[in-house]
């Protein structure tokens, strides 16, 4: 999910300890993000079944990327990966410690009858934002890179930016939410960036 603050700076390895920290520094790779309009995108997302080095590996890059963008999460489907990993990080005060979070399996629980209108944004629909309506609170279970199931109840911006990524892995966009006539003009300039993009 892009976000039109942008992000903290990308500081170095002391971001991400644990299970993380070997693949991060081993690694530390960029993804190169899909832009829509993409068939990669719209496919819904193989489980996890174990945890791996090489998803250890997956999972620092994708923090990698997402900070780089800059974004606030990054789903495995927009790096073309089809598995069911999410990251996220929504700390924006610049004098906050990070929180980097990898969701494995995320499943959204429950959700507030509450709802929030957010102007969201997606790194593989870049520059272009809208009004959407999702829950305010959302609990969302995963699998983190232990194996350990994990239940947390998210609020807010984090909220909002765990049901987009989630949306992500079952082939659904944020513009997916709109109205056919606005979505035809996004995917329209998306299709004139790859274009212009090709051409070089």
């Amino acid at each position: 999910m892009a976000h039109r603050d942008g992000c903290k700076e990308n500081p170095a390895h002391a971001r991400i300890a644990g299970p993380l920290a070997f693949a991060y520094v081993a690694v530390m790779a960029l993804r190169p993000i899909l832009i829509h309009p993409d068939p990669r995108l719209k496919k819904k997302a193989d489980p996890i079944t174990a945890v791996t080095d090489d998803l250890r590996v997956l999972a620092a890059d994708m923090l990698e990327t997402m900070y780089d963008a800059p974004g606030i999460g990054l789903a495995a489907p927009q790096i073309g990966v089809s598995k069911r990993i999410i990251v996220m990080d929504c700390v924006k005060e610049d004098d906050a410690p990070p929180r980097p979070l990898v969701l494995l399996n995320p499943e959204v629980t429950w959700t507030s009858e509450d709802t929030n209108t957010y102007e969201e944004g997606c790194l593989s629909i870049p520059d272009q934002f809208a009004d959407v309506v999702r829950p305010t609170q959302a609990e969302v279970t995963w699998m983190d890179l232990d194996g350990n199931q994990v239940s947390e109840k998210f609020d807010g911006l984090w909220a909002t930016c765990v049901q987009h990524e989630i949306d992500h892995l079952d082939g659904k966009l944020f513009i997916d939410y709109l109205g056919p006539l606005k979505r035809q003009m996004i995917t329209r300039k998306m299709q004139k960036l790859k274009r212009e993009k090709a051409r070089g």
